[in-house]
């Protein structure tokens, strides 16, 4: 029988921070830090801890810090473990109560980076950039004005003294309605030094997200592309940055799609420090009610920054991660940050929280958990134009959901065709942001990878794929197929049933019951409305609504 719970799972992981393994060991990445998006207070829409599947914070309920050490402690070394060394413990929109964390409720910093000192993990904090106005008294936060610079360099000061080895800042500026350097006419790099002046001295640094874009976005104008936003607003700011500014890029250009391609940024600022973010909290992945094993989605990015930051995908859940088997996604982060050679992350994560396990069990672990991205990927938005989620929460398919709202997440799909076209041809021209050969091939429709197809270029149904299946006949097939291989899931996982514990069987069976109706769900809905979009039947006579 395999242990169950917060102990039993990571059980293999600590085995790894013992030191069980012999010989030295360099990682690629480093830094290779984790983000927490947990609020102090509970947000009236985002809850305690946004995009968070996980249970509560482990660190703060309604608003009290929670004090449990023994548990941050035990998290601590779970991290270790993995190979991370850097934790962010607050949400990057720094709301109110939140940014006091920078003042009068720095102690609870403090208390919390006590226990990831233990594991050589460095505390770092998500700061508001308004907080001379929010918090002083000052009237701007302008970060040319010099009150501000003073106020910040205080403010470091002040951080330091609590907790001596602190890491950084991590900032979300002017972006979805946080604010920024643009309130006051000034650059990301105008904002970003700033802050880096004030942490010089104690040997701390800034991360920077670059996720910015227009969230106001007028759905009638096709000529402005979200996906265009981050390079337009950074390339141009390349070797402006400080040495201690690390600029923190989305591993895609959206927003952790189930695919994406790579973002241009990663490749076209050589003289600014880089940071890939991946989302470990499945927002947009079935947000740990689907299994979705996303190390081989990560791993097409692995190699471009010399950096890693990971959104965390923990909570107070007994099982840390809501799923059980989303542990996996949390140790292929860290994994993959440590050594990112071509190996099997997944056989080593089950080999470590499974030590006991029978041939059986690995196997059925495998055909679980293997192709679930792909899998996951098969029964939602098609061909990498992505979202068609319910707006707001992001769970389940509303295929028009933000089609005619001002996010600029959009399918076009119309009775002719449906994609969006990135070409320098005839769309946003996004494809120019590669350099060659990427930018060439993405723009032709003769080799512009499948996967990627519908993310660049918009096409008729009757499109025939590389594969020789049209465009709406790839959509049913795939969407079939994908409900079908959530029902093999099932019938694997009974075979599990006396070789766990039974409340890991019990878990995991529940959610993927879950995981099948949503399939059966998304199926129905995106399979019905491209049959009635285009007019064009499954050829296979299927049920389509």
């Amino acid at each position: 029988m395999i242990a169950d719970g917060p102990r039993g799972l990571i059980y293999g992981l600590f085995e790894l921070a013992r030191g069980s393994r012999t010989g030295r060991y360099e990682p690629s990445y480093s830094r290779r830090m984790i983000d927490h998006w947990d609020n102090v207070d509970v947000h009236p829409v985002m809850g305690q801890v946004e995009r968070g599947y996980s249970g509560g914070s482990l660190f703060w309920a309604d608003g009290r810090f929670r004090g449990d050490l023994d548990r941050i402690r035990t998290y601590a070394r779970l991290l270790a473990a993995t190979g991370i060394n850097a934790v962010t413990i607050n949400n990057v929109n720094v709301h109110a109560t939140e940014a006091r964390l920078l003042t009068d409720r720095r102690h609870e910093v403090a208390v919390i980076a006590d226990q990831f000192r233990r594991y050589g993990i460095t505390t770092h904090l998500s700061i508001n950039f308004a907080a001379p106005v929010l918090l002083g008294d000052l009237p701007t936060a302008d970060p040319l004005d010099p009150r501000v610079r003073r106020w910040w360099t205080a403010a470091a000061a002040r951080m330091v003294e609590s907790v001596p080895d602190f890491g950084g800042f991590l900032v979300k500026a002017d972006s979805e309605g946080q604010p920024g350097p643009f309130t006051y006419g000034r650059t990301h790099a105008d904002g970003a030094n700033m802050l880096a002046e004030a942490l010089a001295p104690h040997g701390a640094v800034v991360h920077w997200r670059a996720f910015v874009y227009n969230h106001r976005q007028d759905w009638r104008d096709r000529s402005t592309d979200r996906a265009r936003a981050a390079y337009d607003h950074f390339t141009p700011l390349d070797g402006q940055f400080a040495d201690t500014v690390i600029v923190q890029v989305k591993h895609g250009p959206i927003d952790f799609q189930p695919r994406e391609p790579v973002s241009p940024v990663l490749t076209a600022m050589p003289s600014t420090r880089l940071a890939v973010e991946w989302q470990v909290t499945q927002e947009y992945t079935g947000q740990q009610r689907h299994v979705c094993y996303l190390g081989p989605m990560w791993a097409q990015t692995l190699g471009l920054a010399p950096e890693l930051s990971a959104v965390s995908n923990v909570g107070d859940d007994p099982f840390w991660t809501g799923h059980p088997l989303a542990q996996a996604n949390l140790y292929a982060a860290g994994r993959l940050a440590w050594n990112p050679d071509p190996i099997n992350v997944l056989d080593e994560w089950i080999t470590l929280t499974f030590p006991s396990a029978p041939s059986t069990l690995r196997s059925i672990l495998h055909r679980v958990m293997d192709d679930s991205w792909l899998t996951y990927e098969r029964y939602t938005a098609p061909l990498g134009v992505g979202f068609m989620v319910r707006p707001g929460h992001h769970y389940g398919p509303d295929v028009d959901g933000y089609e005619y709202t001002p996010w600029g997440t959009y399918h076009f799909a119309d009775r002719n065709g449906v994609g969006v076209d990135r070409t320098v041809a005839t769309g946003t021209g996004f494809t120019a942001q590669y350099p060659p050969p990427q930018n060439s091939r993405y723009e032709s429709l003769e080799t512009c990878p499948d996967e990627l197809l519908l993310f660049f270029h918009h096409v008729p149904y009757t499109h025939v794929l590389h594969n020789g299946s049209t465009v709406i006949q790839h959509i049913y097939d795939t969407h079939f197929d994908g409900a079908a291989q959530v029902e093999a899931m099932i019938t694997t996982w009974r075979q599990a049933a006396d070789l766990v514990t039974p409340a890991l069987h019990t878990r995991i069976t529940e959610l993927l019951d879950e995981q099948l109706r949503s399939a059966t769900e998304w199926r129905d809905q995106i399979n019905t409305y491209f049959y009635r979009k285009s007019g064009i039947p499954d050829h296979l006579g299927r049920p389509i609504h």
